[in-house]
């Protein structure tokens, strides 16, 4: 209830700065849900941009500067697509833990009769990019399966 997590919030604080209590039981869960399906679509775009830019000639720091800087500025893409350029895979977040997580997700949608085919389509490119054995690299590793996809890579080094 409301007033024991007033109680503990201090030991929260120690934690963490965004603290929301979210309501009764499974709330937590859902909002967790919430986030994994908006970085799983905006992950898709991210790295669909990024191999636009690559194909048309870009200078792909440049352009995460440009776009990073307006409407399609996101923390991905200002983080990770740096990243992504340097060819630095490492996670932040496992790869196999995020298709858990948009496996319950789906679950949980088809559960309350709702269609996610956003979520459905990044659950399989992220299967494939497990599947090509990527499972224990970041989930801005999405790239390596788009590129494989496509047969071409943001760079001449190896990930």
């Amino acid at each position: 209830d409301d007033a024991a997590v007033q109680r503990v919030m201090p030991l929260f604080e120690c934690m963490g700065q965004n603290l929301q209590h979210m309501g009764g039981p499974g709330a937590g869960q859902h909002t967790k849900m919430t986030n994994q399906i908006l970085i799983a679509t905006n992950m898709i775009g991210m790295v669909e941009g990024l191999l636009y830019a690559q194909r048309a000639g870009l200078d792909l720091d440049k352009t995460i500067a440009a776009v990073g800087a307006g409407a399609a500025g996101s923390w991905s893409i200002n983080n990770l697509g740096p990243r992504i350029v340097q060819r630095n895979f490492d996670p932040g977040f496992f790869v196999e833990h995020f298709i858990k997580d948009m496996g319950i997700a789906l679950d949980e949608s088809k559960r309350m009769g709702i269609a996610l085919p956003g979520l459905a389509l990044a659950h399989q490119l992220y299967v494939a990019l497990q599947a090509q054995g990527h499972g224990r690299k970041g989930t801005h590793a999405l790239m390596l399966a788009l590129e494989t996809l496509n047969s071409i890579r943001t760079s001449d080094s190896e990930p």
